[in-house]
């Protein structure tokens, strides 16, 4: 049943969690993002799983699994930006596609964000890892293409409410390649790199003089397990963002991985992937703080074809499990994540959810957590999920959620019922987006999928009530600069979600 937004509205603000008295009471926050891991790529959701992510299987067990749980676009940087601000990027200047190493920041500098949330009620926040949500470079004298990489690094995580940080630019495929740390580049670079291996893939660029890729995970592993450790002495609550390079290209397991899935590089990377979670528990439960943290793990987008799917399923492999599609699409596959949280004493062991839920919902879970409202400008786009981690929800937690493909396509989802506005996947499987409008595809896709979740069964015309309600919604959304109850607000672009109509 569709649910009107009043219904919603009260349903979204219904549970309030109790405020914390102080600091000491507040848990810590540990948020682990993998890159371009699929939905059927974790083993405690796909028994047909080629390899065991023992693991995250471990964290599953001893908390809850969403079972449908959705990044906020099918690739990475949009995804990003609302895991931090709550918000849809296509509410931003990037309608389309993602940033690149060297592109101005995306989040504007007054937006609330998750870091900046916790930090202002007394939390060290760390961001490691993976940014590309864009900064500055300083620029040579006379020459603004060209990089100073002496200069500060302007504009990044800190501007965001991170306290401290240790990020590459954006994928480990995209230049330049250099660490930053607080706003320095670690070390220039002093050569140029190029792989064009399909899965080993990484664009030329320049390379700083300590940056190795293959070394990036384990490197990224240890700065976390020592931020935990260092972190569980100082009597504070910690925000650890971990943004994880990985299984995304270049496919590069370490050698003590290499041939363990016994499927190629792609599984043996998932499995690097997975002990970098396990390091990560282990060191919460060795400085004795697993009570007191919340720990997430989830992908920011489907899996990506670079996998070798062709590959994988000679070995009964689907990254993307009964969905369809992968990284970049509008189809499930695209979009449709693992998600894992624990919180012992407060989220049953062993437990699962059917709540559709999307990672922009972190802002105001936190906000939840901390007993704290947030303004009617942070957000826009954020649902608690605390109701669900704690077994008091009893409605759905979304009125809907609207996912976007690499190529700005839109969809909409409420209940059992997805709108795909676009013919074809939106993105990089077939039909693509120039294919499909060649076919002259229907313009409009409506997939019941509780009846067909691999989104098959097209049946828009036979439904054109959905189809034009959900339509509404989406505009609605739009209109209002927000799809959650409160005041609306201003999209940073005129916002076009409606395809263009085939030429008579």
């Amino acid at each position: 049943m569709l649910r009107s937004p009043l219904a919603v509205a009260f349903a979204a603000v219904a549970f309030r969690a109790a405020p914390a008295q102080d600091t000491a009471h507040f848990p810590n926050v540990v948020y682990v993002l993998a890159d371009d891991l699929g939905c059927g790529d974790v083993s405690y959701s796909n028994s047909d799983a080629a390899w065991r992510t023992a693991n995250i299987d471990r964290l599953a067990r001893e908390g809850m699994v969403f079972t449908d749980a959705h990044s906020g676009s099918a690739v990475c940087t949009p995804t990003r930006y609302g895991v931090l601000t709550g918000r849809y990027a296509w509410r931003t200047r990037l309608a389309r596609g993602v940033l690149d190493g060297s592109s101005p920041p995306l989040i504007a500098p007054e937006r609330l964000t998750v870091a900046r949330l916790l930090h202002g009620r007394g939390y060290h926040t760390v961001c490691l890892g993976k940014w590309h949500l864009g900064w500055r470079f300083g620029r040579q004298p006379g020459d603004d293409r060209a990089i100073d990489f002496a200069a500060p690094v302007t504009g990044g995580p800190d501007r965001n409410g991170f306290d401290a940080w240790f990020c590459l630019c954006a994928s480990l495929d995209m230049p330049p390649y250099v660490w930053v740390e607080n706003g320095r580049v670690t070390a220039p670079p002093d050569r140029v790199t190029v792989n064009d291996d399909f899965q080993g893939f990484w664009r030329r660029g320049d390379t700083g003089a300590d940056f190795v890729h293959e070394d990036a995970m384990p490197l990224l592993t240890r700065r976390a397990v020592d931020c935990v450790r260092e972190r569980a002495d100082s009597g504070r609550p910690f925000f650890l963002y971990l943004a994880l390079p990985a299984p995304h290209t270049p496919i590069l397991p370490a050698a003590e991985f290499r041939g363990r899935s016994g499927t190629g590089p792609y599984g043996d990377y998932v499995l690097q992937v997975d002990a970098t979670v396990g390091a990560l528990t282990a060191a919460v439960a060795e400085a004795g703080i697993a009570n007191d943290t919340i720990f997430v793990f989830t992908s920011d987008n489907g899996c990506s074809p670079r996998a070798d799917f062709d590959r994988l399923a000679r070995f009964g492999h689907a990254p993307s499990g009964p969905f369809r599609g992968h990284k970049a699409d509008v189809f499930e596959g695209g979009h449709r994540v693992p998600f894992v949280v624990r919180w012992p004493g407060h989220i049953a062991a062993g437990s699962r959810s059917t709540q559709t839920i999307c990672l922009t919902d972190l802002l105001r879970t936190c906000a939840d957590v901390l007993g704290e409202p947030l303004p009617d400008d942070a957000g826009e786009d954020s649902v608690s999920m605390l109701p669900a981690w704690l077994g008091r929800d009893e409605a759905p937690l979304r009125e809907a959620t609207v996912h976007h493909s690499i190529n700005g396509a839109f969809a909409i989802r409420q209940g059992h019922w997805k709108l795909a506005l676009c013919p074809g996947s939106g993105g990089w499987s077939d039909p693509k987006p120039a294919a499909a409008r060649r076919q002259h595809l229907p313009l409009m896709q409506l997939y019941d999928l509780d009846a067909d979740p691999g989104e098959r069964d097209n049946v828009a015309a036979a439904h054109p009530e959905i189809v034009q309600r959900l339509t509404d919604l989406l505009a609605s959304y739009v209109t209002r600069g927000r799809s959650t109850p409160g005041a609306a607000q201003q999209n940073d672009r005129e916002v076009a979600f409606q395809p263009a109509p085939y030429p008579k």
